[in-house]
C-alpha cells in the first residue's frame, strides 16, 4: 500500500496537480524576506503566503501558476516607478494586498497588476490606490477580477489610466468591484463574452464604463454615479444591460449612457435618474428599451436621425425637462405602451390606455437642437404658446414619433 501511494503521488507531481503544491511564507522577520525571492523558491502550483509589511521589490514579475494570498493586507509600493505586479502565466492568483503608488508613463499602460496571455487569472479582494491603470489586461481568457477597490485622486483624466482595463480578451467576469478617480472605470476593447456585474463606478474622469468592438457581453446591476460622463457603447452589437443604476451624470452634454453605432441589444429595467441626458442615441439599430425609469433628467432619450428599428415598451417617464428629442423629422422606431408624466389625454373605456396618441417631442425640443441656447428661454410664455399652437396645428415635430397607447399610470417596475 505504502508502494502504491508513493507510485500515485509521484504521478500526481509529474502531471501538475497541485497535490504536491507546497506554501512558502514571506516575512520581513523571517528567512524569505521578499516576494521575489519566494517567486524564484516556488514550483507551479504553490501558494506564496505574504505577511504584513511594505515590500518595495519594484516589477514583481509572475511567471508560473501561483497563488499569491496576502495575511493583514500587506503593501506592495511601487514607489511611482515600476509596474508592481506583471503577470506572464496561466492559472495565478493574487488576493489580499493593498497595491499603491505604479509608474506613470504616456508610452507604456503602467499598471498596479498587468496581465498579457494568461487563462484563468483571479485577482480578488485587493486595494489600489494611486496606481497610473489599476488592473491592465491583454490577450487574455477566463479572467475573474472581483471584490477590489480601486481609487486615485488624479486631477485631470491625462494624470491618470483606467481603473480596470481590458484589451483583446474573452470570458472575463468583473464583479462587485468599487472604482473611483480613475480616467474610465472599467474599460473594454475587443473583449467579448463577457460579464460586468455588481460594481460601482462613481466621480471617474471620463466614463464610469467604456467600451468599443465588444460583442456578446452583458453588463448587471452596476451603478455609474458622477462620472464625467456614465457609460459608453461604441461599434458593438449584441448587448444586454439589464438592473443598472445611471445616475447624478451631470455637465455639458453629458449622459448617463452613449450608444453609437451599436445594433441587436437589449437596454432593460435600468434606472436613469437626474443625468443631463439619460441615453444619447446615434447609429442604433434593432435595439429593444424596455422596463427602464427615467426620472428628473435634462432629457430622458435623445434620438439622433441615424438610429432606426428601435422599440420603446414600457418605459416611465418622470419629472424630466424633456422627455425625447430627435433632429430629423422621419422617425424610423417604435414607441408604444410607454407611461408619460406630461401626458393630458383621456381614457372614456377606463382600460388604463390614453385613448389619444401623446407625442412626446414638442416643438420647442425641436428648436433647442438645432439652436442649443435657446434652452434658455425654457418655461417662458411664449414658448408654452409655440408649443400649444404645435399640438393643435403640427408643422415641426415628426408626425410619426408618437405612442400610440400611452399608459395612464406608471408601470410596476418594482421587480
Amino acid at each position: 500500500m505504502n508502494l502504491l501511494k508513493f507510485h500515485t503521488t509521484l504521478v500526481l507531481c509529474l502531471t501538475g496537480i497541485s497535490v504536491c503544491a507546497k506554501t512558502i511564507l514571506v516575512d520581513p522577520a523571517g528567512s524569505t524576506k521578499s516576494i521575489k525571492q519566494a517567486i524564484t523558491q516556488a514550483a507551479a502550483g504553490d501558494t506564496i503566503l505574504v505577511k504584513p509589511g511594505i515590500y518595495r521589490e519594484g516589477n514583481i514579475i509572475v511567471n508560473k501558476p501561483l497563488v499569491l494570498i496576502g495575511e493583514g493586507r500587506p503593501v506592495l509600493d511601487g514607489d511611482r516607478k515600476y509596474e508592481i505586479l506583471t503577470i506572464h502565466a496561466s492559472n495565478v492568483t493574487v488576493s489580499g494586498f493593498r497595491i499603491i503608488s505604479s509608474g506613470v508613463s504616456s508610452v507604456n499602460d503602467l499598471a498596479g497588476i498587468g496581465a498579457i496571455n494568461t487563462d484563468r487569472l483571479v485577482i480578488r479582494d485587493n486595494e489600489f490606490a494611486e496606481t497610473y491603470f489599476g488592473i491592465h489586461i491583454s490577450n487574455s481568457r477566463n479572467s475573474i477580477i472581483e471584490n477590489n477597490r480601486l481609487s486615485v485622486s488624479a486631477r485631470s483624466e491625462y494624470e491618470t489610466g483606467n481603473g480596470i482595463h481590458l484589451w483583446q480578451s474573452t470570458q472575463a467576469t468583473i464583479r462587485n468591484n468599487h472604482v473611483t478617480g480613475h480616467r474610465d472605470g472599467i474599460y473594454f476593447e475587443f473583449v467579448t463574452n463577457s460579464r460586468i456585474e455588481g460594481n460601482t463606478c462613481e466621480r471617474n474622469q471620463r466614463y464610469g464604463l467604456h467600451f468599443m468592438f465588444s460583442h456578446d457581453d452583458e453588463y448587471h446591476r452596476n451603478i455609474f454615479r458622477e462620472n464625467g460622463a456614465g457609460v459608453a457603447v461604441m461599434y458593438t452589437r449584441n448587448v444586454t444591460m439589464t438592473y443598472n443604476l445611471f445616475e447624478k451624470n451631470w455637465g455639458n452634454s453629458v449622459y448617463g449612457l452613449l450608444l453609437k453605432d451599436i445594433s441587436d441589444s437589449k437596454v432593460t429595467s435600468n434606472r436613469f435618474i437626474q443625468n443631463t441626458i439619460a441615453i444619447y442615441m446615434e447609429g442604433t439599430s434593432r435595439t429593444e428599451f424596455s422596463e427602464n425609469i427615467f426620472s428628473s433628467n435634462g432629457w430622458g432619450i435623445r434620438l439622433q436621425a441615424s438610429c432606426d428599428a428601435n422599440t420603446f415598451t414600457r418605459n416611465n417617464f418622470m419629472r424630466n425637462t424633456f422627455d425625447f428629442a430627435t433632429n430629423g423629422t422621419l422617425v424610423l422606431n417604435s414607441i408604444n405602451g410607454n407611461y408619460w408624466d406630461k401626458y393630458q389625454g383621456y381614457d372614456l373605456n377606463k382600460d388604463g390606455i390614453g385613448d389619444v396618441p401623446y407625442r412626446p417631442v414638442n416643438m420647442y425640443t425641436m428648436v433647442v437642437e438645432r439652436i442649443p441656447t435657446a434652452v434658455l428661454l425654457w418655461r417662458s410664455f411664449l414658448v408654452f404658446l409655440l408649443d400649444r399652437a404645435e399640438k393643435v396645428f403640427p408643422a415641426v415635430t415628426p408626425e410619426n414619433l408618437k405612442d400610440e397607447y400611452p399608459n395612464l399610470r406608471p408601470h410596476d417596475l418594482s421587480t
